[in-house]
């Protein structure tokens, strides 16, 4: 006799579980979007400093430098 999966009853370990794995999933999402949106403002800003006479393949180069440790230079 097969019982059906709303017939069970979920065990508490099994209840938390579900609960920790969606949070998190939800959190990566959230976090997902935030880079989206930091991602947009950041090419936002190299076409302000494009529209303003910059060099952005040379703003790309010094901030890449700057992330560098000194001795990585």
């Amino acid at each position: 006799m097969a019982t059906s999966a709303a017939a069970v009853k979920e065990e508490p370990a099994t209840r938390f579980a579900k609960d920790q794995l969606k949070a998190i999933i939800e959190r990566i999402e959230r976090l997902e979007e935030e880079k989206k949106t930091i991602s947009d403002d950041i090419r936002d800003v190299y076409a302000e400093a494009k529209g303003n006479g910059f060099d952005v393949k040379a703003l790309r180069t010094i901030v890449r430098l700057r992330k560098q440790d000194e001795n990585e230079r």
